[in-house]
């Protein structure tokens, strides 16, 4: 079981760094319909498949690279689709056999991965309706942090003694998670809507940019025929960017003030270990994030930034498990 969940938690990275290329190379209508690629089960190459996938989809011209980027992603999430499914199995089977293994976390996680199949066939169907990405994208984190939630619980950590002084700051961790997932659904919704280059200037935003503020734009759906490369205009596109990068420093303010009061009050090496990932993981991902702005959007740079924000947030899922364990 744990040696199972070790491999989905890898893949599912894999996943979500795979995710991140294929929406950043602009493939995410790389294959016009799902499951499937141009009505076969991979891209199609030879004269004939192409001309017959041209002829199924005469205003969507088949670009191989697009296509590849996006069907290596269908492939790779079918697979962890396919190992959550074994593990549900196999917490049910150890469960009939009285063995001590969680089945409700697992049952839950192949109910997200189902409405993950969903989303990522609407991401499709409604050509990138921005709600749509978003959710696809915040579901796949999801995906992450309950595995890596029900590791943890397979790994039955063991303290010789409890920290007794880490419930002085158990609410901060549980609010600072609560701030980062709300950052990182705005910096989905800031890449589902194109919007990551609609400011490229420090500290905030070139130009009178106050002046231009429209929150009820920036934060609706427009209707349009695809909503590839955006549909909101410069004003709305620029709008979502300041609350992502406003909301950058309220979560270093909020998670600065955790790791304070952590290092202060924590006594267990398993606790100050955990504190240690998120600085680092925070430390790293101010720096990507500014990297972002001042390179303009390098694809290394921000594939590595929404990895590093996934990998933020498992710290911070960590961190919260190990306090409420031992606190």
């Amino acid at each position: 079981m744990r040696t199972l969940v070790n491999f989905s938690l890898a893949l599912a990275i894999v996943v979500i760094v795979l995710g991140a290329y294929t929406r950043l190379t602009d493939a995410g209508l790389g294959c016009p319909d799902w499951p499937g690629c141009y009505g076969h089960l991979t891209v199609p190459t030879d004269a004939d498949k192409v001309a017959r996938a041209q002829a199924l989809f005469p205003d969507t011209p088949l670009e191989h690279h697009k296509a590849w980027n996006e069907m290596v992603h269908r492939y790779a999430a079918g697979t962890l689709g396919l190992m959550i499914l074994f593990i549900a199995v196999t917490a049910l089977v150890r469960q009939r056999k009285r063995a001590e293994t969680p089945v409700k976390l697992p049952l839950l996680l192949l109910a997200l991965v189902i409405f993950q199949a969903a989303l990522g066939m609407w991401t499709v169907t409604l050509n990138l309706q921005p709600l749509i990405v978003m959710g696809h994208l915040l579901g796949g984190f999801a995906t992450l942090s309950l595995l890596y939630l029900l590791r943890l619980r397979l790994k039955r950590m063991h303290l010789p003694m409890g920290d007794k002084h880490a419930h002085r700051f158990s609410k901060l961790a549980a609010f600072t998670l609560v701030v980062v997932i709300a950052q990182i659904a705005l910096g989905g919704w800031v890449a589902a809507n194109y919007a990551a280059l609609a400011c490229t200037e420090l500290p905030i935003c070139e130009g009178d940019w106050s002046a231009r503020l429209d929150v009820a734009g920036a934060f609706s759906v427009p209707e349009a025929v695809t909503y590839q490369y955006g549909a909101h205009d410069y004003a709305e596109r620029m709008t979502m960017h300041v609350a992502h990068r406003l909301g950058a420093v309220l979560t270093l303010c909020i998670a600065g003030w955790l790791l304070f009061k952590g290092y202060r009050n924590a006594q267990s090496t398993v606790i100050r270990s955990s504190l240690n990932w998120v600085a680092l993981a925070l430390l790293l991902q101010i720096a990507l994030g500014l990297s972002n702005v001042i390179f303009m959007l390098p694809l290394s740079v921000a594939v590595a930034h929404n990895l590093v924000g996934a990998l933020l947030l498992l710290s911070l899922v960590g961190l919260n498990y190990k306090i409420g364990r031992y606190a």
